[in-house]
C-alpha cells in the first residue's frame, strides 16, 4: 500500500505511486513548498524536494489587472496585451487563420495561456498560440496524467465482465483504489479485474 509521504525515501518511490493534485497541495504546503500549478508543476517541485532543493512560494503579484486596450487583432498581438481568453473574439479569430470552421481550442493552447498569464509573459503572441496549435512549439503541456482515471474509468466499464457490478462506478472506484495506492500501472486489465475480484464485491 502507498506509504506516507514522510517515510518515502526519493523521488523514484514517489513516483511508483498516484497523487491527487488536492494532496500534493496539502504536501507542498506543509513542507513550506511552493503549492500551486498543474501536477506536473507540483511534481517537479516535490522531484527538486527529494533533490535538497526546496522551490518556495512565489511572492503574491498585484492583482490589478491592466485593461486591454488592443482591439485590433493581429499575428503579432501580445497575448496579454489583448486581454486573451477563450471567447468568441478569439475563437473567431483562429477560426480565420485556420480557416477551420468549428475551430476548437486544444488542450496545450488552454495549458499554455494559463502559463503565459502566470508568468506575465509579455513577449508571447497570438501567432505562438498558433504555433502551439499546430504543435510547431511547445510551451506549457497540458498535464494528461490527469486523465488516468478516466481512462481507467471507460476500459474498465468496456469490459463485459465488469457488467455482472450493479454499481459499476463504485466498483471501479473500488478497483482504482487499489491501483492508485500501489506502485502498479494506473491503467485498467482484465487481469486486473480477476485478480482482485473479490476485493471490489
Amino acid at each position: 500500500m502507498r506509504p506516507e509521504f514522510d517515510s518515502i525515501k526519493d523521488f523514484a518511490e514517489f513516483s511508483k505511486y498516484y497523487w491527487y493534485r488536492d494532496e500534493l497541495i496539502k504536501i507542498c504546503k506543509e513542507h513550506g513548498l511552493k503549492a500551486d500549478g498543474s501536477k506536473i508543476e507540483l511534481n517537479k517541485v516535490v522531484e527538486a524536494y527529494f533533490s535538497g532543493e526546496k522551490i518556495l512560494p512565489e511572492k503574491k503579484k498585484s492583482t490589478k489587472k491592466r485593461k486591454a486596450t488592443i482591439t485590433e487583432l493581429a499575428l503579432d498581438t501580445g497575448l496579454l496585451a489583448c486581454g486573451f481568453t477563450f471567447g468568441n473574439r478569439f475563437r473567431e479569430f483562429f477560426r480565420q487563420q485556420t480557416g477551420e470552421e468549428n475551430f476548437k481550442f486544444n488542450v496545450d493552447m488552454v495549458a499554455t495561456a494559463k502559463a503565459v498569464k502566470e508568468n506575465g509573459d509579455e513577449s508571447f503572441t497570438l501567432g505562438d498560440l498558433l504555433d502551439i496549435y499546430y504543435g510547431k512549439k511547445t510551451y506549457a503541456i497540458y498535464d494528461k496524467s490527469a486523465l488516468q482515471w478516466n481512462k481507467f474509468v471507460k476500459d474498465f466499464c468496456k469490459d463485459e465482465a465488469t457488467k455482472k457490478y450493479p454499481e459499476r462506478l463504485k466498483a471501479a472506484a473500488a478497483l482504482w483504489k487499489i491501483v492508485r495506492d500501489s506502485d502498479m500501472k494506473k491503467e485498467y486489465s482484465h487481469d486486473l479485474l480477476e485478480k482482485y475480484k473479490d476485493d471490489i464485491g
